[in-house]
């Protein structure tokens, strides 16, 4: 199996992809705006106590107030909290780590009232982003994420990903973090790390420390809560960082800046693959030319058809996911089990590829069709989870119910991915109406002269549905040649899958949208 990743930067947002023999498993769409993601670290400041839910919230600067829970606080919170009082007591020089002292364990059964006070100022990082109504869920159990380790400050202890399971090799990998790990501090070694030379995890061990101590210099500079104290890598970044391995074909990136960007850091992190970073200089846009648009088109829905004519229903609800299978109008020959059977089976694949595409989180609840035999439930069973084994969210499977039910429970860290597929028309803004659509061309040259001769641009992008390209572009004397010898060569026009059938979206030189709508279309 072989894996590419495909990033598609915009001015508002920054689309990423993740294909697994060219069938689109992942897909991420990250708003440049958006800065609560989850690892950034906040100095806040405790909002309101709860007694009743044995919780607290915190004021981090969101729109709403992020939530605490006692059992989250961690068990070296009373360190991390004397630890920051003490750096926020002298604004002008940071307390040395080295000399933080470790309390013991914190108390599991404790109350939130004895731990906190309303408008102490703690230390949290973000454990989940909003939800729906909800603000962000926080931690107080601090960590920094690398490729090959997680530093942990306010602890000595040395762990091992349960995966390494060589002893030899897990006691090295002990041996060897215990001896070059800073002082308070402890250390997750990740599976990715299992036969990597000591200078390589010494370089990224002191890389994640130097990036905490940036983060105590900003507590410490701070002058009133809340306040931001570090980032996480960006999301192209943070998805390398996690999934980067030997299956990875190639990394295409549209935006120069953000190739740049990504290859430093496999060339930090894996120099042996910077071959493997492409940037793209197509004219069309990347996800047309990798074929993701349309599958991203055909994934999210409803409806999600998978083969011979099943399909999935997958609703959504506040408190959990609901899927249904149904066989839809397959003619095959065989058993009625038998053909239960094989639309189950391609149920799973299809089901556990939507988990990863859409980040379902929470309960999913999948109602598969009845079968009568046992052995065929216990099988349907097997395939789901060998097929959720790729899934890095922690999850749970349980096998069928008499009722013939799946329940699933999946670690959820960020709203569910929701890409509408219904276009409404660009015309008539849903009200059902439109011009003739024969005249659509003419509009096109109205806008164009518009810009070549009153504003005088002579250089922009065209983005046209495919049809509407394609009937541009007919012809030996094509309606395209012609408005390339009257206003000018510098009109690139560009197919583009995203668009839907009469809409249009005309870019400048830097790629920045000019907004040309009529009048009429704003009221």
């Amino acid at each position: 199996m072989t894996s590419e990743l495909t990033v598609n930067v915009q001015t508002d947002c920054i689309q990423i992809a993740i294909t697994e023999d060219s069938n689109l498993v992942e897909y991420q769409k990250e708003n440049r705006e958006m800065t609560f993601a989850v690892g950034n670290m906040y100095l806040g400041r405790v909002k309101k106590l709860m007694p009743g839910l044995n919780a607290c919230f915190v004021d981090i600067g969101s729109e709403k107030e992020a939530f605490l829970h006692y059992q989250d606080l961690g068990p070296q919170f009373g360190s991390i909290q004397k630890y920051v009082k003490q750096v926020r007591s002298n604004r002008k020089k940071t307390y040395p780590f080295g000399k933080a002292q470790l309390s013991g364990q914190d108390d599991k059964n404790g109350n939130i009232s004895t731990a906190l006070e309303q408008g102490q100022e703690i230390l949290v990082q973000i454990a989940k982003e909003p939800i729906s109504t909800k603000g962000p869920r926080l931690t107080g159990d601090i960590s920094l994420a690398g490729r090959f380790l997680i530093l942990i400050p306010f602890t000595d202890k040395v762990s091992i990903s349960s995966k390494i399971k060589s002893p030899e090799e897990r006691a090295r990998l002990k041996q060897l973090l215990q001896s070059i790990k800073p002082k308070n501090c402890g250390v997750i070694v990740r599976t990715v790390a299992e036969g990597k030379r000591v200078a390589e995890l010494d370089n990224e061990l002191t890389t994640l420390y130097h990036r905490w101590e940036d983060a105590l210099n900003t507590i410490c500079r701070c002058e009133k809560p809340p306040k931001l104290v570090f980032e996480e890598t960006s999301r192209t970044l943070a998805i390398l960082r996690d999934l980067l391995n030997p299956s990875y074909e190639s990394i295409h990136v549209d935006d120069e800046k953000t190739f740049n960007e990504i290859r430093d850091y496999i060339s930090v992190i894996a120099p042996e693959h910077i071959a493997m970073v492409k940037l793209y200089r197509g004219e069309l846009p990347i996800f047309d030319h990798f074929a993701i648009t349309k599958q991203i088109k055909s994934s999210f829905g409803r409806v999600v058809s998978y083969k011979s004519g099943a399909y999935l229903i997958i609703e959504h609800t506040e408190a959990l996911h609901v899927v249904d299978v149904n066989s839809g109008h397959r003619l095959k020959a065989g058993t009625q089990e038998e053909n239960a059977l094989e639309v189950n089976l391609g149920a799973a694949d299809e089901l556990a590829r939507q988990l990863r595409l859409r980040d379902m989180g929470g309960i999913i609840v999948v109602d598969f069709i009845d079968m009568a035999l046992a052995e065929d439930r216990q099988k349907l069973y097997e395939r789901m989870c060998q097929n959720m084994e790729r899934d890095r969210a922690k999850h749970n499977i349980l096998p069928l119910s008499k009722f013939g039910l799946m329940q699933i429970t999946r670690q959820r860290v960020r709203p569910v991915m929701d890409v509408p597929v219904d276009e409404t028309c660009p015309t008539c803004f849903g009200k059902g109406t439109i011009g003739p659509s024969i005249l659509f061309t003419d509009t096109l040259e109205s806008k164009i002269a518009y810009l070549t001769e009153k504003l005088g641009v002579r250089r922009f992008t065209l983005h046209i549905h495919p049809y509407v390209y394609s009937y541009i572009n007919s012809g030996v004397f094509s309606l395209k040649r012609k408005w390339h010898l009257k206003y000018g060569m510098g009109i690139r026009i560009i197919p583009d899958q995203s668009l839907a059938f009469l809409a249009y979206s005309i870019k400048d030189a830097d790629g920045q949208e000019i907004y040309m709508k009529e009048e009429h279309e704003l009221v």
